[in-house]
Protein backbone atom coordinates (compact mmCIF):
# COMPACT_ATOMS: atom_id res chain seq x y z
CA UNK A 1 0.00 0.00 0.00
CA UNK A 2 1.62 3.34 -1.30
CA UNK A 3 2.06 6.10 1.84
CA UNK A 4 -0.65 8.14 0.00
CA UNK A 5 -3.77 4.96 0.19
CA UNK A 6 -2.18 4.45 3.56
CA UNK A 7 -2.84 7.57 4.70
CA UNK A 8 -6.12 7.92 3.08
CA UNK A 9 -7.00 4.60 4.70
CA UNK A 10 -6.07 6.06 8.18
CA UNK A 11 -8.25 8.93 7.64
CA UNK A 12 -11.21 7.15 6.60
CA UNK A 13 -10.84 4.74 9.82
CA UNK A 14 -10.28 7.82 12.52
CA UNK A 15 -13.08 9.19 10.81
CA UNK A 16 -15.69 6.20 11.32
CA UNK A 17 -14.19 6.32 15.10
CA UNK A 18 -15.38 9.72 15.41
CA UNK A 19 -18.93 9.45 14.28
CA UNK A 20 -19.04 6.54 16.61
CA UNK A 21 -17.88 8.00 19.43
CA UNK A 22 -20.36 10.33 18.80
CA UNK A 23 -23.49 8.94 18.51
CA UNK A 24 -22.41 6.70 21.87
CA UNK A 25 -22.42 10.18 23.19
CA UNK A 26 -25.17 11.79 22.19
CA UNK A 27 -27.19 9.19 22.89
CA UNK A 28 -27.24 9.35 26.96
CA UNK A 29 -27.23 13.22 26.79
CA UNK A 30 -30.65 12.46 24.59
CA UNK A 31 -31.96 10.49 27.54
CA UNK A 32 -31.07 13.19 29.98
CA UNK A 33 -32.25 15.88 28.02
CA UNK A 34 -35.72 14.06 28.39
CA UNK A 35 -35.46 13.84 31.88
CA UNK A 36 -34.93 16.95 32.42
CA UNK A 37 -37.43 20.05 32.51
CA UNK A 38 -39.12 21.38 29.71
CA UNK A 39 -37.68 25.46 30.53
CA UNK A 40 -33.64 22.87 31.14
CA UNK A 41 -34.08 20.98 27.74
CA UNK A 42 -35.39 24.31 25.74
CA UNK A 43 -32.06 26.10 26.82
CA UNK A 44 -29.79 23.11 26.54
CA UNK A 45 -27.83 21.76 23.55
CA UNK A 46 -29.69 18.49 22.49
CA UNK A 47 -33.21 18.44 21.69
CA UNK A 48 -34.20 14.79 22.66
CA UNK A 49 -37.62 15.18 19.92
CA UNK A 50 -34.72 15.29 17.10
CA UNK A 51 -33.07 11.89 18.11
CA UNK A 52 -34.80 10.39 14.74
CA UNK A 53 -32.98 13.27 12.31
CA UNK A 54 -29.83 12.77 14.10
CA UNK A 55 -29.39 8.70 13.89
CA UNK A 56 -30.62 9.31 9.89
CA UNK A 57 -27.97 11.34 9.16
CA UNK A 58 -24.91 9.43 11.32
CA UNK A 59 -26.68 6.19 9.60
CA UNK A 60 -26.13 7.92 6.34
CA UNK A 61 -22.73 9.24 6.51
CA UNK A 62 -21.26 5.61 7.96
CA UNK A 63 -23.04 4.10 4.72
CA UNK A 64 -21.17 6.90 2.50
CA UNK A 65 -17.81 7.09 3.98
CA UNK A 66 -17.80 3.18 4.15
CA UNK A 67 -18.40 3.35 0.42
CA UNK A 68 -16.01 5.56 -0.24
CA UNK A 69 -13.51 3.59 1.87
CA UNK A 70 -13.86 0.91 -0.33
CA UNK A 71 -13.85 2.83 -3.47
CA UNK A 72 -10.56 4.11 -2.35
CA UNK A 73 -9.13 0.48 -1.37
CA UNK A 74 -9.94 -0.59 -4.82
CA UNK A 75 -13.20 -2.54 -4.37
CA UNK A 76 -15.23 -2.54 -7.04
CA UNK A 77 -19.28 -2.02 -5.88
CA UNK A 78 -21.64 -4.09 -7.47
CA UNK A 79 -24.72 -1.92 -8.58
CA UNK A 80 -28.24 -3.43 -8.84
CA UNK A 81 -28.94 -3.28 -12.48
CA UNK A 82 -31.39 -1.17 -14.32
CA UNK A 83 -33.23 -2.33 -17.32
CA UNK A 84 -33.60 0.63 -19.08
CA UNK A 85 -30.03 1.22 -19.14
CA UNK A 86 -29.30 -2.28 -20.00
CA UNK A 87 -31.46 -1.86 -23.37
CA UNK A 88 -29.03 0.68 -24.83
CA UNK A 89 -27.11 -1.30 -26.08
CA UNK A 90 -30.21 -3.44 -27.91
CA UNK A 91 -31.66 -0.26 -29.23
CA UNK A 92 -28.09 1.59 -31.04
CA UNK A 93 -27.99 -2.73 -32.47
CA UNK A 94 -31.47 -2.83 -33.67
CA UNK A 95 -30.96 1.14 -35.58
CA UNK A 96 -27.74 -0.37 -37.14
CA UNK A 97 -29.36 -3.31 -38.14
CA UNK A 98 -32.41 -1.38 -39.86
CA UNK A 99 -29.80 1.36 -41.43
CA UNK A 100 -31.59 4.11 -39.24
CA UNK A 101 -30.68 7.22 -36.75
CA UNK A 102 -31.36 7.44 -33.06
CA UNK A 103 -32.85 10.49 -31.83
CA UNK A 104 -31.65 11.96 -28.55
CA UNK A 105 -33.88 14.37 -26.45
CA UNK A 106 -33.33 16.07 -23.46
CA UNK A 107 -37.09 17.63 -23.01
CA UNK A 108 -38.66 20.45 -22.90
CA UNK A 109 -38.12 23.11 -19.49
CA UNK A 110 -34.89 22.33 -18.58
CA UNK A 111 -31.80 24.48 -19.07
CA UNK A 112 -27.91 23.38 -18.98
CA UNK A 113 -28.33 24.60 -14.95
CA UNK A 114 -31.13 21.69 -14.13
CA UNK A 115 -29.67 18.26 -12.55
CA UNK A 116 -31.70 16.09 -15.15
CA UNK A 117 -30.37 17.85 -18.26
CA UNK A 118 -26.69 17.34 -16.90
CA UNK A 119 -27.54 13.80 -16.20
CA UNK A 120 -28.83 13.04 -19.87
CA UNK A 121 -25.48 14.84 -21.16
CA UNK A 122 -23.78 12.22 -18.95
CA UNK A 123 -25.68 9.29 -20.55
CA UNK A 124 -25.96 11.01 -24.19
CA UNK A 125 -22.01 10.91 -23.98
CA UNK A 126 -22.32 7.13 -23.73
CA UNK A 127 -24.83 6.38 -26.38
CA UNK A 128 -22.58 9.01 -28.68
CA UNK A 129 -19.56 6.75 -27.89
CA UNK A 130 -21.29 3.75 -28.89
CA UNK A 131 -23.31 5.17 -31.77
CA UNK A 132 -19.63 6.04 -33.17
CA UNK A 133 -18.34 2.21 -33.15
CA UNK A 134 -21.45 1.40 -34.72
CA UNK A 135 -21.63 3.83 -37.37
CA UNK A 136 -25.14 4.90 -36.39
CA UNK A 137 -26.08 8.39 -36.63
CA UNK A 138 -27.28 10.26 -34.39
CA UNK A 139 -30.13 13.02 -34.14
CA UNK A 140 -30.44 15.85 -31.12
CA UNK A 141 -32.76 18.53 -31.35
CA UNK A 142 -32.93 21.40 -28.56
CA UNK A 143 -34.75 24.33 -27.53
CA UNK A 144 -32.12 25.79 -26.18
CA UNK A 145 -29.33 27.68 -27.87
CA UNK A 146 -26.82 26.41 -24.80
CA UNK A 147 -27.61 23.00 -24.65
CA UNK A 148 -27.06 22.45 -28.48
CA UNK A 149 -23.38 24.06 -27.72
CA UNK A 150 -22.58 21.70 -25.14
CA UNK A 151 -24.51 18.72 -26.74
CA UNK A 152 -22.39 19.29 -29.35
CA UNK A 153 -19.00 19.58 -27.53
CA UNK A 154 -20.12 16.24 -25.80
CA UNK A 155 -20.89 14.64 -29.13
CA UNK A 156 -17.84 15.29 -30.41
CA UNK A 157 -15.54 14.42 -27.66
CA UNK A 158 -17.56 10.74 -27.68
CA UNK A 159 -17.12 10.35 -31.38
CA UNK A 160 -12.80 10.89 -30.72
CA UNK A 161 -13.16 8.60 -27.71
CA UNK A 162 -14.49 5.87 -30.28
CA UNK A 163 -11.87 6.67 -33.02
CA UNK A 164 -14.22 8.05 -35.13
CA UNK A 165 -13.91 11.60 -35.39
CA UNK A 166 -15.18 11.77 -39.17
CA UNK A 167 -18.65 10.31 -38.04
CA UNK A 168 -20.05 13.57 -36.08
CA UNK A 169 -21.84 15.66 -37.89
CA UNK A 170 -22.40 19.37 -35.93
CA UNK A 171 -25.64 19.65 -38.69
CA UNK A 172 -27.39 16.65 -36.88
CA UNK A 173 -27.37 18.38 -33.40
CA UNK A 174 -29.72 21.27 -33.95
CA UNK A 175 -31.92 24.05 -32.23
CA UNK A 176 -35.81 23.83 -33.22
CA UNK A 177 -37.94 25.78 -31.33
CA UNK A 178 -38.35 27.22 -27.57
CA UNK A 179 -42.15 27.21 -28.39
CA UNK A 180 -43.34 24.02 -26.08
CA UNK A 181 -45.81 22.95 -28.49
CA UNK A 182 -43.26 24.22 -31.50
CA UNK A 183 -40.79 21.96 -30.06
CA UNK A 184 -42.95 18.94 -29.70
CA UNK A 185 -44.41 18.92 -33.58
CA UNK A 186 -40.80 19.79 -34.95
CA UNK A 187 -39.08 16.50 -33.38
CA UNK A 188 -42.38 14.76 -34.32
CA UNK A 189 -42.05 15.81 -37.81
CA UNK A 190 -38.22 14.38 -37.47
CA UNK A 191 -39.36 11.10 -36.51
CA UNK A 192 -42.00 10.40 -39.02
CA UNK A 193 -39.30 11.95 -41.75
CA UNK A 194 -36.12 9.69 -40.02
CA UNK A 195 -38.46 6.64 -38.80
CA UNK A 196 -35.17 6.39 -36.24
CA UNK A 197 -34.82 2.83 -35.14
CA UNK A 198 -34.36 3.92 -31.36
CA UNK A 199 -35.55 7.07 -29.40
CA UNK A 200 -34.16 8.59 -25.87
CA UNK A 201 -36.06 10.93 -23.86
CA UNK A 202 -34.34 11.69 -21.26
CA UNK A 203 -34.59 14.85 -19.37
CA UNK A 204 -37.06 17.33 -18.03
CA UNK A 205 -40.11 17.18 -20.00
CA UNK A 206 -43.87 18.85 -19.64
CA UNK A 207 -46.99 18.93 -21.98
CA UNK A 208 -45.36 17.19 -25.32
CA UNK A 209 -43.94 14.49 -23.21
CA UNK A 210 -46.95 12.19 -24.36
CA UNK A 211 -46.90 13.58 -27.96
CA UNK A 212 -43.24 12.84 -28.01
CA UNK A 213 -43.71 9.27 -26.95
CA UNK A 214 -46.64 8.11 -28.81
CA UNK A 215 -45.21 9.58 -31.65
CA UNK A 216 -41.74 7.37 -31.11
CA UNK A 217 -44.38 4.39 -30.57
CA UNK A 218 -46.02 4.58 -33.79
CA UNK A 219 -43.08 4.84 -35.53
CA UNK A 220 -42.07 1.77 -34.60
CA UNK A 221 -38.80 3.15 -32.66
CA UNK A 222 -37.43 1.64 -29.40
CA UNK A 223 -38.21 3.79 -26.94
CA UNK A 224 -35.98 4.35 -23.65
CA UNK A 225 -37.23 7.80 -21.42
CA UNK A 226 -36.51 8.90 -18.06
CA UNK A 227 -37.30 12.35 -16.26
CA UNK A 228 -38.21 13.08 -12.45
CA UNK A 229 -41.03 14.75 -13.41
CA UNK A 230 -43.95 12.52 -11.78
CA UNK A 231 -46.48 13.89 -14.02
CA UNK A 232 -44.69 13.04 -17.37
CA UNK A 233 -43.89 9.46 -15.63
CA UNK A 234 -47.29 7.96 -16.01
CA UNK A 235 -47.36 8.72 -19.28
CA UNK A 236 -43.37 7.68 -20.19
CA UNK A 237 -44.36 4.20 -18.45
CA UNK A 238 -47.39 3.63 -20.78
CA UNK A 239 -45.92 4.47 -24.21
CA UNK A 240 -42.31 3.72 -23.93
CA UNK A 241 -40.67 0.56 -24.12
CA UNK A 242 -38.03 1.42 -20.88
CA UNK A 243 -38.21 4.21 -18.71
CA UNK A 244 -36.18 5.49 -15.77
CA UNK A 245 -38.14 6.35 -13.15
CA UNK A 246 -37.13 9.30 -10.83
CA UNK A 247 -33.63 9.11 -9.54
CA UNK A 248 -32.96 6.19 -11.60
CA UNK A 249 -31.80 8.97 -14.25
CA UNK A 250 -28.81 9.99 -11.98
CA UNK A 251 -27.99 7.01 -10.97
CA UNK A 252 -27.81 5.81 -14.51
CA UNK A 253 -25.58 8.99 -15.24
CA UNK A 254 -23.06 8.00 -12.56
CA UNK A 255 -22.92 4.59 -13.66
CA UNK A 256 -22.06 4.79 -17.76
CA UNK A 257 -19.39 7.62 -16.45
CA UNK A 258 -17.74 5.06 -14.54
CA UNK A 259 -16.95 7.31 -11.98
CA UNK A 260 -16.24 5.53 -8.67
CA UNK A 261 -17.54 8.55 -6.73
CA UNK A 262 -20.66 8.52 -8.35
CA UNK A 263 -20.57 4.57 -7.74
CA UNK A 264 -20.06 4.70 -4.30
CA UNK A 265 -22.85 7.71 -3.76
CA UNK A 266 -25.42 4.74 -5.49
CA UNK A 267 -24.24 1.88 -3.56
CA UNK A 268 -25.31 4.17 -0.39
CA UNK A 269 -28.33 5.10 -1.43
CA UNK A 270 -29.39 1.35 -2.30
CA UNK A 271 -28.32 -0.09 0.87
CA UNK A 272 -29.55 2.70 3.04
CA UNK A 273 -33.18 2.05 1.32
CA UNK A 274 -32.70 -1.32 1.93
CA UNK A 275 -32.59 -0.77 5.58
CA UNK A 276 -35.59 2.15 5.07
CA UNK A 277 -37.35 -1.11 3.79
CA UNK A 278 -36.47 -3.39 6.59
CA UNK A 279 -37.30 -0.70 9.36
CA UNK A 280 -40.92 -0.19 7.76
CA UNK A 281 -41.19 -4.25 7.96
CA UNK A 282 -39.65 -4.85 11.35
CA UNK A 283 -41.84 -1.73 12.81
CA UNK A 284 -45.28 -3.27 11.02
CA UNK A 285 -44.49 -6.21 12.48
CA UNK A 286 -44.06 -5.22 15.92
CA UNK A 287 -47.02 -2.96 15.82
CA UNK A 288 -49.42 -5.39 14.27
CA UNK A 289 -48.02 -8.50 16.72
CA UNK A 290 -46.94 -7.41 20.43
CA UNK A 291 -48.35 -3.36 20.02
CA UNK A 292 -44.95 -2.22 20.29
CA UNK A 293 -44.48 1.27 18.37
CA UNK A 294 -40.67 1.41 17.19
CA UNK A 295 -40.90 4.67 16.21
CA UNK A 296 -42.52 6.38 18.94
CA UNK A 297 -40.11 8.38 19.97
CA UNK A 298 -40.35 10.24 16.90
CA UNK A 299 -43.56 11.94 17.67
CA UNK A 300 -42.29 13.33 21.14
Amino acid sequence: MSALNRRGFIYSRIAIAILICLVTALIPAAVLADASSSATAAAGWFHSSRIAELVGIVIAVLVLAIAALLVKRGKRLQLRSLPALDAVGDALGRATELGTPVLYSTGWGGDMGRPTTMASMGILAEIAKRAAEYNCRLLFPSHDPLIVSVAQETVSQSALAAGRPDWYRADDISFVSQSQLGYAAAVDGMMAREHPGAVFLRGSFEGGALILAETAHQTGALTIAGTDSTIELSFFLVACDYTLIGEELFAASGIVAKDPAAAAAVWSQDWLKYLVLTLLIVGAALTATVGFNLFQWTAK
